[in-house]
C-alpha cells in the first residue's frame, strides 16, 4: 500500500469518532511549508475539521464535564495532538501563534473562495464547514482536484447582505463591532442569539448541513464575549 495514502486513511479513522474530518492536502514548494518538530519546513499538511454539526456529538458530550475557558479550542487540541503524535505528525492550531495560514490552506486544500460574509464557502457545504487543526508531515501526500468553481458567483440576490439586522455587512467589509454591539443587545432567544446568524443562515447552499440549533447558540454566545 502507498504509505502517504494509508497515513492519510489512518488519521481519518482515528479522527471518526470525533466528528474531526480530513478537510483536505496542500503540498508545498521547497521551504514553504510550516515547521515540523525537528525545524524542518513540512512538505504537506491535512487540514481537519468540521463538516456540518458533525463535532457537536462528541464535543458537547466532553463539554459537560469541561469548566474552563475556550472549550471548543481545548476539545480541538485534546482530539488531534494524540493522533498527531501516533502519526509523527506536527499539530497546527487556528488559535495558537505562531498564526498559520488555514484560509489560505483551505483555498489551496480544496479551491474555495471567501462568500460576501467573509467566511469560506464550499461547493456543497456552503458556510457549515470549518477547521479544527493540521497536521503536518515531511512528505507529499496525494489529494482531491480542488473544487472548479466559486457558487456565490451564480448567487444574483446576495441574500446573505441584506438579512443582518445589525447592518454589519457590506459587499467589502464586516463591522465586528456593530455586531457585537448589536448582540449585546439581544436576549439569548432573539434574532441571531436564538437562532444563528441570521446572515449565514439566509444564504441557501447546504442547508442541509446547517448546525444544529444548541451549536448555533454556543458560536453566537463566543461572538458575543
Amino acid at each position: 500500500m502507498n504509505v502517504p495514502l494509508a497515513i492519510a486513511e489512518q488519521v481519518a479513522q482515528a479522527l471518526e469518532p470525533t466528528g474531526i474530518r480530513v478537510r483536505g492536502i496542500v503540498n508545498f514548494g521547497q521551504g514553504e511549508g510550516p515547521r515540523l518538530e525537528d525545524g524542518s519546513p513540512a512538505q504537506s499538511v491535512v487540514l481537519l475539521g468540521n463538516i456540518g454539526g458533525s463535532i457537536w456529538p462528541a464535543f458537547s458530550a466532553w463539554r459537560r464535564s469541561y469548566q474552563g475557558r475556550d472549550p471548543l479550542d481545548t476539545w480541538s487540541k485534546a482530539m488531534i495532538l494524540p493522533v498527531a503524535r501516533r502519526m509523527h505528525a506536527a499539530a497546527y492550531f487556528p488559535s495558537d501563534m505562531p498564526w498559520h495560514p488555514f484560509q489560505q490552506w483551505a483555498m489551496r486544500a480544496e479551491g474555495l473562495k471567501a462568500s460576501p460574509l467573509g467566511m469560506l464557502i464550499h461547493p456543497a457545504h456552503g458556510l457549515w464547514q470549518g477547521y479544527r487543526g493540521a497536521l503536518g508531515l515531511p512528505f507529499e501526500l496525494p489529494g482531491p482536484p480542488a473544487a472548479p468553481t466559486h457558487p456565490c458567483d451564480g448567487c444574483l440576490d446576495k441574500p446573505c447582505l441584506s438579512a443582518c439586522p445589525a447592518n454589519a455587512l457590506g459587499a467589502d467589509r464586516f463591522d465586528v463591532a456593530a455586531c457585537r454591539s448589536f448582540l449585546d443587545t439581544q436576549s439569548v432567544d432573539h434574532a441571531c442569539m436564538g437562532s444563528g446568524c441570521l446572515a449565514r443562515n439566509a444564504c441557501p447552499l447546504g442547508a442541509s448541513f446547517r448546525y444544529p440549533q444548541a451549536q448555533l447558540c454556543f458560536h453566537m454566545a463566543s461572538l458575543k464575549t
